[in-house]
C-alpha cells in the first residue's frame, strides 16, 4: 500500500475526530455518544416490549397508569426517540459540522443520567406525578435541540430540517403533557398520532444521511465503482405525503379522502427505494441495501394499509396496521442505526452474517404477527404476547454480538 493511500485512509477515518476532547481516563463505554446509548437502549427495548406484551395479552396489569395505551405509545415514541436522537446527533454532528466538539466522559454521563431519570419518572408517573415526568423528559429533548442548534443556524441550511423537526416534536411533547395534566383539551391519543407523523418525518430525514454513509461505505468496501445519492425529490414527496396524512387524520379523521392519502403516502415512501437503483452497478442484492429497503417497505405498508382500512370501512383496523409503521419501520430504523454505527464508528467495516440476517427477519416477523391480528382475531391474545417476544429477540442478539464493540476501544486505534 502506498503512503498516499495510507494517508487518505487515515484522514477518512479521523477527519471528524480532530476536535476530540482532551479528557483523561475516559472509559471506552463513555468515549463517544453512541456507546452508552446503545448499551442501554437494547436492554430497555427488551424490558419495555416484554412488559407491554404481557399487558396487552392480559397476563399482567399496570395499575398505576390510568391511560395505559397513551402512556405506552408515548414511551415508545418519545422515551426511545430522545435516546436515539442523542446517539444520532452526538455521532453525526461532529462529522457533519467539523469543529463540533464531541461530548464524552463526565458530560456524557450526566446526559445519560438525565435520560434514565426521565424513564424512572415515566414508570413511576402515578407516584411522582406528571409534572416531574414532564420536567425531566422535556429537559432531555430541549438539551438535544440546544446541542444540535448548529444544524438550524447553519447558513447553508444543509441539515436544518432535522433541527426544525426536533423543535416540532418538542412542541408536541409539551402539548401531550399539557393534555395529561388537564391544561389542554385535545385527547392525548390525537396528539400522539401527530407525534408519530413527526417521528416518521425525522426517521426519513435521518435515513437520508444514514444511507449516504452506509451504502457508500459498503460499496467502497466491495470495490463497487459507483456512488449512491439519496435524491431529495423522492424524500421530499414522502415527507409532504406524511405531513398531509397526519394533518387530515387530526382534523378530518372520518373523511374518506384520508384513505387515498394513506395509499399515496405509502406509494411515496416506497418510491424512495428507487435510490438504490444505480446507473452502472446493481446493489439490490447487497444485504445492507435489503435491510435498509425494508424500513421503507414497512413504513409504506403501514400507510397504505391504513388507507385501505379507511376505504373499506374497517376503520378499527387502523390501530393494528399502524404497527407496520411503529414496530416495523420504527423498530428496523433504530436497529439498523445501532448496527451500522456500532461497526463503522468503532473502526470496523460493515459486516453481514447470520446474526444480522436473523435480527432483521425477526423484526419483520414480529411486525407481521402484530399488524395482521385483524385477519386472525381468534388468536389475538397469543399474537399480542408472541409478537412482543419475537420483537425483543433481535435486541438480545445485538447484546451478544455488538456489546464487545461498544465496550472496547476502536479497532483502528482512533479515539472515540
Amino acid at each position: 500500500m502506498s503512503n498516499k493511500k495510507e494517508k487518505t485512509e487515515q484522514l477518512h477515518a479521523t477527519n471528524h475526530y480532530l476536535y476530540y476532547p482532551d479528557e483523561k481516563d475516559v472509559p471506552a463505554y463513555l468515549a463517544y455518544g453512541f456507546r452508552p446509548v446503545f448499551l442501554l437502549l437494547a436492554p430497555y427495548m427488551i424490558i419495555s416490549m416484554l412488559l407491554w406484551g404481557l399487558v396487552w395479552s392480559g397476563t399482567i396489569n399496570i395499575p398505576f397508569m390510568e391511560n395505559v395505551l397513551a402512556w405506552h405509545i408515548y414511551e415508545m415514541l418519545f422515551g426511545v426517540l430522545t435516546i436515539g436522537v442523542l446517539a444520532f446527533l452526538s455521532t453525526g454532528l461532529p462529522e457533519l459540522f467539523p469543529g463540533t466538539v464531541p461530548f464524552i466522559g463526565k458530560k456524557l454521563k450526566i446526559v445519560i443520567i438525565l435520560w434514565l431519570a426521565g424513564r424512572l419518572s415515566f414508570w413511576l408517573v402515578d407516584v411522582t406525578g406528571v409534572y416531574l415526568a414532564a420536567l425531566l423528559n422535556l429537559s432531555m429533548l430541549g438539551w438535544l435541540i440546544w446541542f444540535g442548534r448548529g444544524a438550524v443556524l447553519d447558513k447553508l441550511q444543509r441539515h436544518a430540517s432535522l433541527g426544525y423537526t426536533l423543535v416540532a416534536l418538542f412542541i408536541i411533547e409539551v402539548w401531550f403533557f399539557a393534555s395529561m395534566a388537564g391544561y389542554a383539551q385535545t385527547a392525548p391519543m390525537e396528539i400522539l398520532k401527530i407525534a408519530l407523523g413527526a417521528s416518521v418525518i425525522l426517521i426519513l430525514l435521518a435515513l437520508r444521511r444514514v444511507n449516504m454513509e452506509a451504502v457508500n461505505e459498503l460499496m467502497e468496501d466491495k470495490g463497487i465503482d459507483d456512488v449512491y445519492i439519496a435524491r431529495p425529490p423522492l424524500t421530499n414527496l414522502a415527507l409532504f405525503s406524511v405531513i398531509l396524512f397526519t394533518a387530515v387524520e387530526f382534523f378530518y379523521p372520518n373523511n374518506s379522502a384520508l384513505g387515498w392519502l394513506g395509499l399515496g403516502a405509502g406509494a411515496a415512501i416506497l418510491a424512495i427505494t428507487n435510490d438504490y437503483i444505480l446507473k452502472d452497478k446493481f446493489i439490490l442484492n447487497q444485504p445492507y441495501v435489503i435491510y435498509l429497503s425494508l424500513i421503507f417497505i414497512m413504513l409504506s405498508l403501514g400507510y397504505a394499509l391504513m388507507g385501505w382500512a379507511i376505504l373499506s370501512g374497517e376503520i378499527g383496523n387502523i390501530t393494528h396496521f399502524r404497527h407496520f409503521v411503529t414496530s416495523g419501520g420504527y423498530g428496523l430504523a433504530y436497529l439498523m442505526v445501532m448496527i451500522i454505527i456500532a461497526q463503522i464508528h468503532t473502526g470496523r467495516h460493515l459486516t453481514s452474517n447470520i446474526y444480522t440476517h436473523s435480527m432483521v427477519a425477526l423484526i419483520v416477523a414480529a411486525t407481521l404477527m402484530r399488524s395482521l391480528i385483524p385477519f386472525y382475531e381468534e388468536y389475538s391474545y397469543e399474537l399480542y404476547l408472541y409478537s412482543s417476544i419475537v420483537w425483543t429477540v433481535p435486541f438480545i442478539i445485538y447484546i451478544k454480538v455488538f456489546y464487545k464493540f461498544l465496550t472496547a476501544p476502536r479497532a483502528d486505534g482512533v479515539k472515540g
